[in-house]
């Protein structure tokens, strides 16, 4: 078997085009669940926007519901609506609003820099650790059962 290995230093998209279709025609064959996945509607958004009285955003959460999991992919709050309860009031809602939508777990990603400690007070859960991502931190990957 020849083959050549090419080395670049910038983005390709082509290429990265190329590996992302082989790699979902891969993963469709072999799980059905993500054949699914892709299916038009079976990725639900969850978008919970919270506005101050001047009717600004001031933070939120979004995320993903599928395969019975709510995916939290954003979660930020202005500096001065902190520490007042409004994050922990806002995370039940939407596990709550989730599990409305079928989600009996839920996901989600965080440094220790950031709130690791206010997820474990709510029942999440770190399943995986990477030490020094970012350099001197940790980044963890934290879940919760919501039934």
């Amino acid at each position: 078997m020849d083959y050549q290995v090419e080395v670049l230093l910038e983005k390709h998209d082509d290429f990265t085009t190329f590996l992302n279709t082989n790699l979902k025609e891969y993963n469709d064959e072999n799980s059905p669940y993500h054949k699914e996945a892709r299916q038009k509607g079976s990725i639900r958004p969850l978008n919970l926007i919270v506005t101050d009285h001047q009717q600004q955003w001031i933070g939120g959460i979004t995320a993903e519901v599928y395969w019975g999991w709510m995916e939290i992919n954003k979660f930020w709050f202005s500096e001065e609506y902190r520490g007042k309860g409004i994050g922990g009031q806002l995370l039940a809602k939407a596990e709550e609003t989730a599990t409305q939508m079928g989600a009996t777990k839920a996901l989600l990603t965080t440094y220790d820099f950031q709130a690791r400690t206010f997820y474990e007070t709510r029942g999440y859960q770190v399943v995986g650790e990477i030490k020094d991502y970012p350099p001197g931190s940790s980044y963890y990957t934290m879940v919760k059962h919501l039934v």
